[in-house]
């Protein structure tokens, strides 16, 4: 509805309000790479002054009704559902459920914040799942925009009005630093995940408790509670923050390096602990007999790692498949899941060498 004349707000009023060709407009909302910032941003805010919420992409299909497919966003590239193991593990449950109820899904990536918001509003989908590892806000914002239903697959940070499925990272956590503690563990190491933008190696507990990714967040507290509940001293249990494989292995090449190398290390996800695997026996340093790796996810190729990986296991399909339930049931309306986790106990776990 235009606020200004009672009417129904279209694309024309918008291109009047700005000063702009009705074709300028349409560029701001199906082609912003084409407008130059300043102009974006004039046709932008007429469109919020007037009340219009860009074009419904549904309007170009020959039939009206539902699309029939829901879009599955992240704010990683395309690729990301390809590569990333927890991803690939996800992306099951979600394909089973809109196989069995004849859905189709659209994949929304983006490598810029332009590219998602566009890739958000222009999807034909009729609803929305949200990978909200990292830019969560951002993701929920734009599929606000949108107003369609949608369901994040994360709890994080998310407040009870968003939708979400997820689990209780620290909880986890806990369960992958108790079983260390168990077998006589003393000197750990963690290897984590992002826990915001651009660094990588060492870092203290300002930099985890101000991180933008709550699941990073939130396994280091769970680490540290168990830790300290053994009379361990975090405070000495060195931190590396390993956003991409190369960070992994200049973190194992610093604690290796050491007088005393940690016989223990927390993995923050598969993927680092397996990149862990392969750098130690890359340098003939045994697992589990010299030092033992936990991961944390249990995606598939964890028991083909070389050993088997020891790791704590997520529901990740069953997240995929509740979250398009929620979707299909529920339309939108309000829904907080969260699924159980628990201890996969394979052969990358060892009692401490002795002395």
């Amino acid at each position: 509805m235009n606020r200004i004349t009672g009417k129904a707000a279209r694309l024309v009023d918008v291109a009047e309000r700005a000063g702009v060709s009705k074709a300028t407009a349409s560029n701001v909302f199906n082609r912003p790479g084409l407008v130059r910032d300043e102009v974006r941003a004039r046709v932008l805010a007429a469109a919020a002054e007037i009340g219009y919420a860009g074009p419904d992409p549904r309007g170009r299909m020959l039939s009206a009704g539902k699309v029939n497919a829901v879009g599955v966003a992240t704010a990683e590239p395309l690729a990301y559902f390809f590569e990333d193991p927890y991803a690939r593990a996800m992306m099951v449950g979600i394909s089973e459920v809109c196989d069995a109820n004849g859905i189709g899904i659209s994949l929304v990536s983006a490598a810029s914040e332009d590219e998602l918001a566009w890739g958000i509003r222009s999807a034909l989908v009729d609803g929305l799942l949200l990978f909200c590892l990292e830019d969560a806000d951002r993701l929920i914002a734009e599929a606000r925009e949108r107003r369609l239903p949608f369901v994040a697959l994360d709890l994080g940070d998310t407040d009870e009005t968003v939708p979400a499925v997820g689990i209780d990272d620290t909880a986890g956590a806990r369960l992958a630093a108790e079983h260390l503690t168990r077998l006589g563990h003393r000197r750990f190491a963690v290897l984590a995940m992002e826990f915001g933008e651009e660094n990588s190696g060492l870092v203290d507990m300002a930099r985890v408790q101000a991180a933008d990714y709550a699941s990073s967040r939130d396994r280091v507290t769970g680490y540290f509670q168990a830790l300290a509940a053994a009379g361990i001293d975090t405070g000495k249990v060195p931190i590396y923050e390993t956003p991409a494989p190369e960070a992994v292995d200049a973190a194992l090449a610093a604690l290796f390096a050491a007088a005393d190398p940690p016989t223990a290390i927390l993995a923050q996800s598969d993927r680092i602990a397996m990149r862990a695997l392969e750098w130690l026996k890359r340098r003939g340093i045994a697992v589990p007999r010299e030092v033992s790796v936990v991961g944390f996810d249990g995606v598939p190729e964890g028991a083909a790692a070389e050993p088997p990986l020891t790791t704590v296991r997520q529901p990740i399909r069953e997240i995929g498949r509740r979250a398009v339930e929620i979707l299909i049931e529920r339309g939108g309306r309000i829904r907080r899941e969260r699924l159980e986790v628990d201890l996969l106990l394979r052969a990358s776990t060892a009692p401490p060498p002795a002395g």
